[in-house]
């Protein structure tokens, strides 16, 4: 099966900028459609963006415009370029397939913080 490392999290003051990656030991083109979900303490994980085999992408209202989704089928990465975060986007971040899921990674944390 298909695992999945994420990477690029850290500490970053309101306004600032992350990347984050998220490396498949295998193919991500199989599992189509990929998405970047996020879980802050207490809440439900949730959807933040998406993106087709082919580059179609579609985000929450939340993080429209400041989120950009995109993916490199031929190195098996996906990436999240985050900018102008707001302390409300503090998560730990996690990237999985829409349908077909594989088992979760550890996830990668952003903390939005002065």
């Amino acid at each position: 099966q298909v695992q999945l490392v994420e990477s690029g999290g850290g500490l970053v003051q309101p306004g600032g900028s992350l990347r984050l990656s998220c490396a498949a030991s295998g193919s991500i083109f199989v599992l189509k459609e990929m998405g970047w979900y996020r879980q802050a303490p207490g809440k439900q994980r949730e959807l933040v963006a998406t993106i087709t085999s082919f580059g179609g992408t579609n985000y929450a209202d939340s993080v429209k415009g400041r989120f950009t989704i995109s993916r490199d089928n031929a190195k098996n990465t996906v990436y999240l370029q985050m900018n102008s975060l707001k302390p409300e986007d503090t998560a730990v971040y996690y990237c999985n397939a829409v349908r077909n899921v594989v088992a979760w990674g550890q996830g990668t944390q952003v903390t939005v913080s002065s």
